[in-house]
């Protein structure tokens, strides 16, 4: 339960990226400054905490023992889900872009079987491929109708492009995002905290945020104060404490994928915080009509997720005390 708690607070942090990143693209920002300045202002402040808890050097030993798999899987994670999400709000509101990140509740449960599991067999030790876990996916599928019904609000203000372009990159961070995390996890497996783990993965993804700010500087220019103001803010708030929060609720059920995907289907709440958010600092209107049957939905789905990973919780005490 503490898991699903850390990680709807994540998601409210989360939030703050989807209203700021529209916020300096309706200033003119570029979508370039406001994905990479995010991630090099997260640097000072993870090394800073990394510090005060005494752990920097197993950082940078684990990045010289695997430094091809940390640049893969940090550029998946980070540069695949971050980037698509700050060009879609070139063309989509706030809410389009929350909305369709969503997706993210799905993605996390299909690409289970990109990982395997050691099982000890009457043949001895063998390797099985984890398996999409139906129960899960149903019940997300609940969620997602709920996001659906809450984009109909706006959907006839959209011309095809946004559409288009606004939901096609969020959709492909939306599978990258869990499994750039789950990749990092087992290869970080016992060895780094949450930490020294989003460190690693921000260091190792700084060439690919250095390449992308270069191309902004030579298009656009230098970024504004007022971009690199909020890019500071959306670094603070969603780089540094939504990711820890949602990264130590993953890694406390990191070898059971069905609590995994309920832990990653609170980031639906998401998009209730952006629609709270765009209200109160862009004066966008509350949802109405069949939005806020969405807004249910999405309510009844976390409710369920809650009660089933209650009781995988339930179950998976059994066996232990059956194993005893």
């Amino acid at each position: 339960m503490k898991e699903i708690a850390l990680g709807i607070l994540s998601s409210m942090f989360f939030a703050v990226t989807f209203i700021l990143n529209r916020s300096m693209e309706l200033e003119g920002g570029s979508w370039m400054w406001s994905s990479s300045l995010r991630f090099f202002f997260m640097v000072p402040f993870l090394l800073l905490i990394v510090l005060m808890r005494s752990n920097r050097k197993q950082v940078f030993i684990e990045l010289k023992k695997e430094p091809w798999k940390w640049l893969t899987w940090s550029f998946v994670g980070f540069v695949l889900f971050y980037a698509p999400l700050t060009y879609a709000a070139t063309y989509g509101p706030g809410w389009l872009v929350a909305g369709t990140w969503q997706f993210t509740i799905i993605g996390g449960i299909l690409v289970a079987p990109f990982f395997f599991k050691v099982e000890r067999t009457s043949k001895g030790i063998v390797k099985r491929r984890h398996r999409i876990q139906t129960k899960s996916l149903a019940i997300s599928l609940i969620i997602l109708i709920g996001v659906l019904l809450i984009q109909q609000q706006k959907a006839s203000e959209l011309t095809i492009v946004q559409v288009i372009i606004g939901i096609g990159p969020v959709i492909l961070a939306a599978f990258a995002y869990p499994l750039g995390n789950r990749k990092m996890m087992e290869l970080c497996e016992g060895k780094l905290d949450t930490f020294q783990r989003i460190l690693g993965m921000t260091i190792a993804s700084l060439p690919f945020w250095l390449f992308i700010s270069g191309v902004a500087v030579a298009k656009v220019g230098l970024p504004s104060t007022s971009q690199v103001t909020q890019s500071f803010i959306v670094a603070i708030c969603s780089g540094v404490i939504a990711t820890t929060l949602f990264f130590l609720a993953t890694n406390r059920v990191k070898h059971h994928q069905g609590k995994l995907a309920t832990v990653e289907a609170t980031q639906s709440t998401q998009i209730l915080f952006v629609i709270a958010g765009e209200m109160l600092m862009l004066a966008s209107p509350l949802p109405t009509g069949i939005a806020l049957v969405g807004v249910l939905f999405i309510i009844l789905g976390i409710i369920v997720h809650t009660f089933n990973m209650k009781k995988m919780n339930t179950v998976t005490v059994a066996r232990e005390l059956k194993a005893q």
